[in-house]
């Protein structure tokens, strides 16, 4: 089983881990990918105007600009420890056991936009780039990324995957037919959750997976772990879809 999560446009900063190493993510077919990507916006970042400008940056952002020249040379921690937020506040890794953590590791991958999808406990820099943001040098993310992360969970054949990551992220690399997945909407008995709720449910789910850390290889089996935790699902709108429903 393997769990996509979203990234956050918040990050937090420094880190003491060696500086990131493409070659050792998973996903090995995306590697070119990657690193089209990092060059790009290392190559932005060399221009402070235009990447204020095509980053959407703030003044309070500029430091921004920094990490992105960096990329490849700044220190990293582990992407489950980098990204803050809602989601990430909710999961909050950093207080799980270690046995919790390399569960994360092994199960979780979160999508980000220079790198596509990583492990939880990969190392990342920090950076700016969001998943609608278009980078001189390079076609559209979703035209850059879709296909071969398509293409790249595919040839990974997990058991099956739980897809939480925003409609954003899951343009850049839906998940392939021929892999099991379902994608969870968070609802209420009265519609669709507000942001917040929906971040924040989805990482009590991943907080409470990692904390079981069951034995999971298919939709059947997540929902019977999930009504042993007293955890309400139903059959959504659509095919491959679930809704989780919680109480604001």
């Amino acid at each position: 089983m393997k769990i996509l999560l979203p990234p956050s446009e918040t990050k937090r900063a420094g880190g003491d881990g060696a500086p990131l190493a493409v070659e050792t993510l998973p996903l090995p077919g995306l590697h070119a990918h990657r690193s089209t990507t990092l060059d790009a916006l290392i190559e932005l970042a060399a221009d402070e105007e235009a990447a204020r400008r095509v980053l959407k940056l703030s003044a309070r952002q500029i430091g921004d600009i920094e990490h992105n020249r960096m990329l490849r040379t700044a220190p990293t921690m582990a992407a489950i420890d980098r990204y803050t937020g809602v989601l990430f506040d909710a999961l909050d890794a950093a207080t799980l056991p270690k046995s919790s953590r390399r569960w994360l590791g092994e199960h979780v991958w979160i999508h980000s936009a220079p790198l596509g999808p990583i492990g939880a406990l990969d190392p990342l820099p920090s950076y700016r780039l969001s998943a609608g943001t278009s980078i001189p040098g390079l076609p559209a993310l979703r035209r850059h990324w879709a296909d071969a992360t398509t293409a790249a969970i595919a040839e990974a054949e997990p058991s099956f995957v739980l897809d939480l990551r925003s409609e954003a992220y899951v343009a850049l690399g839906p998940v392939p037919p021929s892999v099991p997945s379902a994608y969870i909407r968070v609802v209420t008995e009265h519609g669709r959750a507000l942001n917040h709720f929906n971040k924040k449910s989805k990482g009590l789910l991943v907080r409470a997976l990692a904390e079981d850390r069951p034995r999971l290889s298919s939709e059947r089996t997540f929902r019977a772990w999930a009504a042993r935790r007293d955890i309400v699902l139903r059959e959504g709108d659509g095919p491959g879809i679930l809704e989780l429903v919680v109480t604001e």
